[in-house]
């Protein structure tokens, strides 16, 4: 974290809007108007965009409001850490969970090894998104963490609702999309031994203000700035969210998913739409009609509703 003390604080000072001037920052942070330019490029590296007009200094393109680790003190009730540069979220927790209490939080302002489900890389500037992962202990043991992502992606479109930001759906089994576009995507890792209790890192990336000019995403997405239609504070879904994540695992742990089936039928972007679904080298069309009580999607095909379930499944639209 050394390295990255004076980006960091250098950013800290541009995120209070307007321009500042290399002289300026370079008086305040004992360094150089060189060392800040230097500084810059690497801030702009992690994709964030900051630009320089002569004999005014450096600005944010746009506005960027910083995780707080007081503001987060002081509504979060479970230990957690904010580390603003961070390989994964997922990992840290991963490396760590012999020694975490269930419910620890790990939250990040850019990853360099953002990971998605199947491997896939998770595209994560600076400052523009949200990347939080959460350990939690399952005692009733992994079988039992079967359908985790539905019951976590559930917990974030209600969080959504309650702070009034409408039409988020659920694309089954780990993302989250408006308008047929990806918004957010959920990762469980888990580990442990049959007959113990499971540990698992549930981790979600969303799009708050991702810039257009992102590279490297194949697929369509959109940013929750393009869904709420008002202001949002990046520290405010945080604790939303922990707060949504520790209640659903709770009810989780006592009822199943019995009691998360009609929450998500009732937010499924595909309920009653024609889809392919890929599993390995089949192909499967049919009409989605939601999930059942193990998780598994239910498809109205030529022989009837069948349920299909399986880590390499995926769902997409029938015209793609």
């Amino acid at each position: 974290m050394k390295e990255h003390q004076m980006k960091l604080a250098i950013l800290r000072e541009l995120s209070q809007g307007g321009f500042h001037s290399g002289e300026a920052l370079g008086e305040l942070l004992g360094i150089s108007r060189a060392a800040v330019s230097k500084h810059i490029k690497g801030i702009q590296a992690w994709g964030v965009d900051v630009f320089r007009v002569q004999g005014k200094g450096y600005q944010l393109a746009a506005p960027m409001e910083l995780l707080s680790q007081q503001v987060l003190e002081q509504q979060l009730d479970v230990p957690f850490e904010l580390i603003p540069i961070i390989d994964s979220t997922n990992q840290y927790l991963l490396d760590k969970q012999d020694s975490l209490a269930s419910g620890a939080v790990c939250i990040s302002e850019y990853q360099s090894q953002g990971r998605g489900r199947r491997g896939r890389q998770w595209i994560s500037p600076f400052g523009s998104n949200l990347y939080l992962s959460m350990f939690w202990k399952l005692e009733a043991g992994m079988a039992a963490a079967m359908g985790l992502s539905l019951v976590v992606g559930v917990a974030i479109v209600e969080a959504l609702e309650r702070l009034g930001i409408e039409g988020v759906k659920l694309k089954w089994p780990n993302d989250l999309y408006f308008q047929d576009q990806k918004l957010a995507g959920i990762l469980v890792e888990m580990s442990g031994q049959a007959g113990g209790a499971a540990n698992l890192v549930i981790g979600m990336g969303m799009n708050l203000n991702m810039s257009e000019q992102t590279e490297g995403i194949d697929q369509p997405w959109t940013s929750l700035s393009t869904v709420a239609n008002q202001p949002f504070s990046r520290n405010e879904l945080v604790v939303e969210f922990v707060r949504a994540w520790q209640a659903a695992l709770n009810d989780y742990e006592v009822h199943g998913l019995q009691g998360f089936v009609e929450r998500w039928n009732r937010h499924d972007n595909f309920i009653d739409r024609e889809v392919r679904l890929i599993m390995g080298h089949r192909e499967i069309r049919g009409i989605v009609r939601g999930i059942d009580a193990t998780g598994a999607v239910l498809l109205e095909t030529e022989n009837g509703i069948e349920s299909f379930i399986g880590g390499e499944i995926s769902l997409r639209k029938a015209d793609n």
